[in-house]
Parts: structure tokens; C-alpha cells; sequence
């Protein structure tokens, strides 16, 4: 092929002109610009990590009495930091009382599960008087959440409730379970205020220093491997509690999922009973969100403590009161070999091991007029 241009001739093989044809259109191909896909890269990390940020982020509690919170129904006080605490009266009336006791709900529960008081027979309540009350514990029930709340705060809110319904100098205190586990926290902080303590099947906290490595590791390698990681998530990465027992990838704790795998033979026996005795009022429990009550309970219980149960001092060297410890041997949620040893490092305190039991036990007949009676007057 010829070409003329300014007056001369040259002359373009076919194959040049194809190459030619073939640069041309290269260099009109699209071109990504320099550095986009680093510039995509940290869009899409950005997204990842703004949706795991809120995937973390538990919901704002729906307190009782706010706008769009449920109504208040409970008798409540008003604590010092403007919480509101409620609370519900069992027994005697208050005034005529001999013994006034303090009960501690467990975990998932509120004010309406106390067990002692709603079994305890009229005929130990009226020959003794005995006056209880229970509350919701904070972000239970009615009561209000407690962003701070710590392992010393509970026992300060149960004095200052004491103190609000003028129970006087000294009161009793019972928990169970969770509710259990603050009783150490009472014996720690307000052990001037207490007459006697009773704790019954009380979580124990499996990083306590004083707990020997080998027999935590291996009452710890007892539980299921789901509750493993919740008590792990709660301890290590308190931050990720919400999202982990939310997220539906793995299973969380069987005590929130209501699993009955969890539960002894004996447990199980007194399962419709209970079932019976809180559905009244089993919607009220977490009313209120489920952060700021179960979550922050796993956290505060697994939590790093500052202070170990095993280095109490007795709080009654005079023998004016005692403190109980009540487990059932068979109990699948809090091994016994941990609280054995336990009561085996506290000789002050008086140890029930009840043989073929569950963690339920309070709820067998007659069970809380043997705690009762063993708290109040002694009898064995």
C-alpha cells in the first residue's frame, strides 16, 4: 500500500499497519487510575470494621418509666445516685418482724423468684417472724440499669435499701445462685451490717486467685463447651459479651438459652414446678434489655476481682451470727469440688453438702425451712 502526502511516496506493509491498528486500540483501552485498589481495600475494611462496631454495640436499655420503657408497677426507692431499686415484701409486716432477711435473686430472674420466701411454710414464717425482701437486681425487673455497676455496688445498694426501709442495724442475707455469688461481695464490704449469710449453690468465679490452677482447670473442663466459652468471652473479652451471646454462629450459654441439658436428674423433677411458679411474671425479667442484666452479670461474675473469697475474715469471731454455704452434689452448673475446697479453706463457715441434689435444690419441699431454721435459730 502506497501512501502520498507532502510529496512523497512511502510505502506500509499490511502487517505494520495491523500492529499500528493494534497500538491504537491499547492505548484507548479503560485503565484502572494508580492506587485504586488500595483506596478499595480500605473502603471495604472500613465497612467490615464499622459493621462489627455495631455488631458489638448493645441496644440502650428500655428503663422502666421512661417514654418508651415499660410502666412501673413495683414498690420502689430511690437510691443516693438516683437509680430506682425495686423491691417486693414477703412474711410478717416489717415493723413486727424478729428477723428481717435480704434475698438475692439468681441470674435471669427478678424479684417475684424468691425461692426461700415464696416456700418457706407459714407456720416457720408466723412462729419465728420472719420478714423477707427481695428486689430486682439492677436492669431486672423494675429496677433501673447500673452502667457501673461493680462487684463492691450491689452490696451498697442492698444496704442503702436496708437502710431506706429501716430494717435496722444488722439484717440476714440470702442468695441463690448468681444471687449467691454477691453474698461473698456482702461479706467483703458490709459485713458490719450483717446478722447471718447464707449462700446457697453461689456461682463461683473460675480465675479467683486462690483457687488452686489444677482444681479450677478441671471443675472448668466440666462444664459444656458452650458455657466454656461464654464464662471465657466474659472474663477475657468482657467488650464481645453482648455480640457473643446474641450472634447465632455458635452456640452461647445454656443458662440464657434455658437449656435443660444443664440440669441434674433431680433438677428436672422440680422443672414444672418452677415453670409453674414464675410464668406470671417471666416476661417482666428482661423487659428492660438483656445487656444490662444477664450480660453485665457474666461480665461482673467472670470479671477480674479485687479480692478473693478465700481471704475473708470471719465476720462473726463471737459466734453472733453464722454463715451457710449450701450445695447439692450433683449440681451441673457449679461443680462441688470447688465449693468444698472453698469451705474447706473458711472453717468459720457451716457447709451443707446435700447428697444427690442439683443445682435447684431450694425449690424441694421443705428445703427453705431447713435453710431458714439453720440460719436464724441454729437448727441443724
Amino acid at each position: 500500500m502506497a501512501v502520498r502526502g507532502r510529496g512523497v511516496n512511502r510505502k506500509i506493509s499490511a502487517a505494520s499497519a495491523r500492529a499500528h491498528t493494534r497500538r491504537a486500540k491499547q492505548n484507548t483501552s479503560f485503565k484502572l487510575p494508580s492506587g485504586i485498589f488500595t483506596k478499595i481495600l480500605l473502603v471495604l475494611s472500613a465497612g467490615i470494621l464499622g459493621w462489627a462496631y455495631q455488631a458489638i454495640q448493645p441496644p440502650l436499655p428500655k428503663t422502666c418509666g421512661s417514654p418508651d420503657g415499660p410502666p412501673v408497677t413495683a414498690s420502689r426507692i430511690k437510691l443516693k445516685d438516683g437509680r430506682h431499686f425495686a423491691y417486693k415484701e414477703h412474711g410478717v409486716p416489717r415493723d413486727a418482724a424478729k428477723y428481717k432477711i435480704v434475698y438475692v435473686h439468681g441470674i435471669d430472674s427478678c424479684r417475684h423468684d424468691a425461692v426461700v420466701a415464696n416456700t418457706l411454710s407459714p407456720e416457720i414464717v408466723e412462729a419465728l417472724g420472719v420478714y423477707i425482701v427481695s428486689f430486682d437486681r439492677p436492669g431486672y425487673g423494675e429496677s433501673d440499669p447500673n452502667p457501673k455497676r461493680t462487684v463492691q455496688s450491689l452490696p451498697l445498694d442492698i444496704e442503702e435499701l436496708a437502710d431506706q426501709l429501716g430494717l435496722g442495724s444488722k439484717f440476714y442475707v440470702i442468695g441463690f445462685s448468681m444471687g449467691g455469688q454477691v453474698i461473698w461481695s456482702c461479706l467483703k464490704y458490709i459485713p458490719h451490717r450483717l446478722a447471718g449469710a447464707a449462700l446457697l449453690a453461689p456461682v463461683v468465679n473460675y480465675w479467683w486467685p486462690d483457687l488452686p490452677t489444677n482444681l479450677s482447670t478441671e471443675a472448668y473442663s466440666q462444664l459444656f463447651p458452650r458455657d466454656q466459652w461464654a464464662y471465657r468471652v466474659s472474663h477475657y473479652a468482657p467488650w464481645l459479651t453482648y455480640w457473643w451471646n446474641t450472634q447465632k454462629w455458635f452456640p452461647s450459654s445454656s443458662v440464657l438459652a434455658h437449656s435443660t441439658d444443664i440440669l441434674s436428674s433431680e433438677d428436672k423433677k422440680l422443672l414444672p414446678e418452677i415453670i409453674s411458679s414464675n410464668r406470671n411474671h417471666r416476661a417482666i425479667v428482661r423487659q428492660q434489655g438483656e445487656y444490662e442484666s444477664l450480660h453485665r452479670d457474666l461480665i461482673i461474675g467472670f470479671e477480674t476481682w479485687e479480692f478473693s473469697p478465700m481471704d475473708l475474715d470471719n465476720p462473726f469471731p463471737n459466734n453472733e451470727g453464722s454463715v451457710h454455704l449450701w450445695h447439692g452434689d450433683e449440681d451441673m452448673l457449679v461443680p462441688v469440688s470447688l465449693q468444698r475446697y472453698i469451705a474447706q479453706k473458711l472453717p468459720w463457715i457451716q457447709y451443707h453438702e446435700l447428697p444427690g441434689a442439683g443445682h435447684m435444690f431450694p425449690h424441694a419441699p421443705g428445703m427453705s425451712d431447713n435453710i431458714v431454721k439453720a440460719l436464724l435459730v441454729g437448727e441443724k
